[in-house]
């Protein structure tokens, strides 16, 4: 069974991508939920645009990876939950 981030782990993911340490992100994305790093790099790209959206003053200056194909659509729609605590969270 694949955990989910904590609420310290969320916060920490949402801090690392702020100050653009999008590796640091999938790491911490990776130890709480087990993910592979190809899994854990899909589901950051595409966390980010949707955080861009909510506040873009804090996430305008992260890029997104293009080529992630429809694994990544995949992957996300297999991570709603933790999609939802880390907006929960962010928000």
């Amino acid at each position: 069974m694949v955990e989910q981030p904590t609420p310290e782990q969320i916060q920490q993911i949402g801090s690392a991508l702020a100050d653009g340490r999008k590796i640091e992100a999938i790491k911490i994305y990776r130890e709480a939920t087990g993910k592979g790093l190809k899994e854990a790099k899909e589901f950051i790209d595409e966390l980010v645009p949707r955080l861009q959206e909510q506040d873009p003053e804090r996430y305008g200056n992260l890029t997104v990876s293009r080529g992630t194909g429809c694994a990544g659509v995949i992957l996300f729609g297999g991570g709603s939950a933790a999609w939802a605590m880390l907006r929960l969270a962010l928000g």
